[in-house]
């Protein structure tokens, strides 16, 4: 007979079987016979955060950047609704993860006990699986079928709700788990393309003049760079990606052209406009791609793992394949190469004169004064800080001006970028430049954020400071939700209520909290500070006062011309 374990017990023996390092979380009275469990067991580390919103995105971030789950934890009710906001970012921008809420005795659920909550109905809209499990005996069936749903297909988040006696009490017969759970050998392959799909796309292709390829989320979550960009050279086709695709290939490459989005660039905007033939790659073709859908778009090759995402928009213009954009870009690039070389010089005149375009375009959000002081520009701010920054600094832009503003931010590397789209959710950057560190802490990490969302997670650089990490909080303070007001302003007569703020110095709030921090207001200072901070490898704050009147909305680089 197997060593008798309590429910808690195996819920974690599940976890480090499953390859879960980390637990992020706020624990509470229901939690203790997981997290008491966590102590004993190698491999596996409970992350404390000062708010449950911050252990899911810490989930989501771990997610995002390595393709494998983590997890974070709450006790009932209040507990359970604090990680909501987090969990539907990781799940509107697919990212696997494991949420666990431990509810109350299994007899007293949907009683009048203390805090208590349907946590399944709560959660469920937010995540690609919710069970309740209330018998010692389901636990590891359910974790296994948890996983299998997080990790196969469109990944994403998966919940598990744990009665307090089903982790509190002695599991009859404990299951034997093995220290390597056999599924994570098969979870992450993906299907390819059938031949008679790719034949089809392969004589269209051909035919196109100008076709482009549309990268998505599905790029990042393929991490297929090296593939995508192979048959780009192959076809001399330009590449532009979503909001969401930002970081799946480098903007450094000669044909990728930047991103396309509500708020794109003007010069991804011509790109996408010129397309006789969009290969959408991983793409939804969700509504802030396509400016809710109003966006003139031409025929369609929609690629995508999923094949109820495909033709779900733009249906009657629309050819789809259900395959890995990985293996699907390699077996396009054999299929056409006996007439690459006609395809590519056919459009060498056109890749050329948008060549031109971008290099006028980087040139338009040039820094014109490297000495500015005062409130300054937040274009100025980015190109300043992509100048300082090593090559393989991971940008984490939070949601609102910061993640427009990163448009100018040249990627170098793939893989180094993560923004909460789908949901945009505030209070992003913080926890995830955390969970960034635990992965790797000396990579250089640098969290762009607004004063709105720091305001939002500010108790985070607490646990910034336990957690440690090479890590270089930017905040862009125009002492206001900047975004809204700045929105406001355009559309409202320059009206505007409920976005404006009392100053705060965050400089001060970060030393407050154990990270050195200090306010700068000019750009040779931040050039020095930001090299100072990787240089050292430890966190600081750095806190910036923006020109207000430098609009996201309004900025030449981000406006489509008239037509």
């Amino acid at each position: 007979m197997s060593t008798s374990r309590t429910g808690g017990q195996v819920v974690v023996d599940m976890l480090t079987s499953l390859g879960v390092e980390y637990v992020f979380g706020v624990v509470g009275g229901q939690t203790l016979a997981i997290t008491d469990a966590i102590i004993d067991t190698p491999g596996i580390q409970l992350v404390h955060t000062r708010h449950e919103n911050a252990a899911a995105v810490m989930m989501d971030a771990y997610g995002r950047l390595t393709g494998r789950p983590a997890a974070c934890i709450s006790t009932t009710g209040p507990g359970a609704t604090n990680l909501l906001t987090g969990v539907g970012g990781a799940y509107r921008d697919s990212s696997p993860g494991f949420v666990i809420t431990c509810n109350n005795n299994g007899e007293n659920i949907h009683k009048d006990d203390a805090q208590n909550a349907d946590h399944v109905e709560l959660i469920k809209p937010l995540v690609k699986y919710s069970r309740l499990v209330a018998h010692g005996s389901s636990i590891k069936q359910a974790m296994e079928e948890a996983y299998v749903n997080a990790l196969t297909g469109n990944p994403g988040p998966v919940h598990l709700d744990f009665a307090r006696d089903t982790i509190e009490g002695q599991v009859e017969n404990p299951p034997v788990v093995p220290e390597v759970h056999p599924s994570r050998s098969w979870v992450t392959e993906r299907p390819s393309a059938n031949p008679v799909a790719l034949a089809r796309v392969t004589e269209r292709l051909l035919a196109a003049e100008r076709p482009v390829i549309w990268l998505g989320n599905g790029g990042n979550r393929a991490r297929a760079s090296e593939d995508v960009l192979a048959l780009a050279e192959s076809l001399n086709i330009p590449v532009v990606t979503t909001f969401n695709g930002i970081g799946a290939v480098p903007t450094t490459h000669p044909l990728v052209f930047g991103a396309v989005s509500r708020m794109g660039t003007t010069l991804s905007g011509r790109v996408i406009g010129d397309a006789d033939l969009v290969l959408a790659l991983g793409n939804s073709l969700n509504a802030v791609s396509t400016t809710r859908w109003r966006r003139a778009l031409p025929e369609i090759v929609q690629v995508d793992v999923d094949p109820t995402m495909i033709g779900r928009y733009y249906s009657e213009i629309t050819q789809g394949v259900v395959s890995d954009l990985g293996s699907f870009a390699r077996d396009l690039v054999t299929a056409t190469a006996g007439k690459a070389e006609d395809a590519k010089s056919g459009r060498a005149d056109w890749v050329a004169a948008l060549d031109k375009a971008r290099a006028e375009w980087w040139q338009g959000s040039a820094v014109a004064d490297t000495a500015a002081e005062g409130p300054l520009s937040p274009a100025d701010i980015v190109r300043t800080l992509r100048d300082v920054a090593p090559e393989d600094t991971l940008l984490i832009p939070d949601a609102g001006n910061p993640g427009v503003w990163s448009f100018l931010w040249e990627i170098q590397q793939a893989g180094t970028y993560i923004k909460p789209v789908g949901f945009g959710n505030m209070g992003f950057a913080l926890p995830s430049a955390i969970a960034a560190s635990l992965i790797d802490p000396r990579r250089p990490v640098l969290a762009l954020i607004g004063d709105g969302s720091l305001g939002m997670s500010l108790g985070e650089i607490e646990t910034l400071a336990r957690v440690g990490g090479n890590v270089c909080v930017v905040v862009l303070n125009d002492s206001s939700y900047g975004n809204i007001r700045q929105e406001q302003e355009l559309h409202f007569d320059g009206r505007t209520t409920g976005v404006d703020f009392g100053p705060v110095d965050f400089g001060m709030a970060a030393r407050a909290l154990g990270v050195p921090g200090e306010v700068v207001t000019d750009l040779a200072t931040l050039q020095e500070r930001v090299t100072a901070s990787f240089a050292a490898g430890s966190p600081v704050v750095l806190d910036v006062p923006i020109d207000r009147e430098v609009n996201a909305w309004t900025f030449p680089s981000f406006v489509a011309p008239k037509k």
